[in-house]
């Protein structure tokens, strides 16, 4: 990322964002080597649609290439994670498909307390959250930012930091609302002890949707960070003022907004943590990329009030077993229409290895989901079960089976699915 340049926008076809993943991490001087890994899985599945009735089996053959880099600390610092695929089905059930995930965050020092930021983040999002999750009903979501950050010491302990940032969020469907967002922000931070600090922000966004909608934010807010020997929390709480106006009519609402993390470690092989944050925004910002689990309605260009929430802990056992067990729940309240979408679940992930070539992976997820303008509610329950097999130091085989059971008050929404997938995974370097 050279300073005169900066990284460029990734764009979300597959060939120009892997071009762009290489070019990012060539640009950063002190950087380290790439890891570069590459394999090819066939996954079979009886109800490849997942429909209610008339079940179509299917196999889906994909190649998959990953890509991962970190510089090392210097005056510009990046990070790059990427996945990239292209999946063909064997009786065409669906139509081959390019599979993008990236992050990327870097940063330029160009002079004393004045930075460049640049990060991407793309990712495959659905479309409709009540119709079944098929490439059918997916989109995908491209989130770039960019823009300079000023910080001031005001002697040893307190420092004011400006922001000034463009976004511009791109979705592949056409019929899916697109933004360009304007962001500057302002705080002041106090530096009370060794382990808390805290500070007021001011920051306002104005979104511009390509359906003619314009969403202006306004948010004010008070911070704290707090460290002890085991235990990390930091947070904020504020209150937000939200204008939305489309078609000539302007919509106002405002509330208490915030946000918090804690992270423990209970023991040398136990840590837990805690995350949260509510929102007011819409539908074209990062809040479904920073919290997986929410699902946006893309039918709705309005303004959204988003709260998600979060907890879990991984723990180690000495049969070099470990154990992640997370629970969630977010809720979505459209203003315009007034319609309210929750969900709320639990992950259990339980990995052991067997012995030096052969590991065990077994995962479970279960999430109900309420949709307060149809008046439904749904329940998914997933578990799979999967060896892998370390054939050279470089090389891995494996095999994964598993089932997916979702229960609807709407008939069209219920489907069964069982499967089974064979995996190649080669590490290059």
């Amino acid at each position: 990322m050279a300073r005169s340049a900066g990284p460029r926008k990734c764009p979300e076809f597959f060939t120009y964002t892997m071009a762009c993943t290489v070019l990012a991490a060539a640009n950063v001087a002190h950087s380290e080597p790439l890891t570069l890994s590459g394999g090819l899985t066939s996954r079979f599945s009886d109800n490849a649609a997942r429909t209610s009735s008339n079940e179509t089996s299917d196999t889906e053959t994909r190649a998959n290439l990953t890509v991962a880099h970190r510089t090392d600390p210097g005056e510009c610092e990046a990070r790059t994670a990427a996945e990239l695929g292209y999946g063909v089905w064997h009786d065409d059930t669906f139509d081959p498909r390019n599979y993008v995930a990236l992050d990327f965050d870097g940063d330029c020092e160009i002079a004393r307390g004045l930075s460049w930021e640049v990060s991407d983040n793309l990712r495959d999002v659905s479309q409709n959250a009540r119709a079944s999750d098929t490439p059918e009903n997916r989109t995908r979501k491209n989130v770039f930012k960019t823009g300079p950050v000023y910080s001031l010491m005001l002697g040893q302990l307190d420092q004011l930091t400006f922001s000034a940032k463009y976004q511009n969020t791109d979705y592949s469907e056409p019929e899916d609302p697109d933004s360009d967002r304007y962001i500057g922000s302002a705080s002041w931070n106090h530096i009370f002890s060794q382990t808390l600090s805290g500070g007021l922000q001011f920051s306002t966004n104005r979104a511009e949707l390509d359906t003619g909608a314009e969403i202006d934010t306004d948010v004010a807010s008070v911070f704290f960070s707090k460290t002890w020997q085991a235990t990390s929390l930091s947070g904020s709480i504020g209150v937000s003022e939200i204008e939305s106006t489309f078609g000539g009519n302007t919509q106002t609402n405002d509330g208490v907004v915030w946000n918090f993390s804690l992270d423990r470690e209970i023991n040398p092989v136990t840590q837990a943590y805690v995350r949260g944050s509510r929102e007011l925004t819409d539908q074209t910002s990062d809040f479904d990329v920073r919290f997986g689990e929410v699902v946006f309605n893309l039918r709705e260009t309005s303004a959204v009030e988003v709260t998600a929430a979060s907890a879990g802990f991984v723990r180690q056992f000495s049969d070099a077993s470990t154990i992640d067990v997370g629970v969630f729940g977010n809720r979505q309240h459209y203003f315009r229409t007034d319609e309210v979408e929750e969900a709320v679940g639990f992950t259990v992930n339980y990995n052991r290895t067997i012995s030096t070539l052969l590991s065990l992976q077994t995962r479970g997820r279960y999430r109900h989901r309420t949709f307060d303008s149809d008046d439904i509610d749904d329940d998914t329950y997933s578990a799979d079960i999967g060896l892998i097999y370390e054939l050279t130091q470089d090389l891995d085989i494996s095999g994964r089976v598993g089932h997916t059971t979702r229960d609807s008050d709407s008939s069209a929404g219920e489907y069964q699915e069982n499967w089974v997938s064979l995996a190649l995974d080669y590490k290059f370097f």
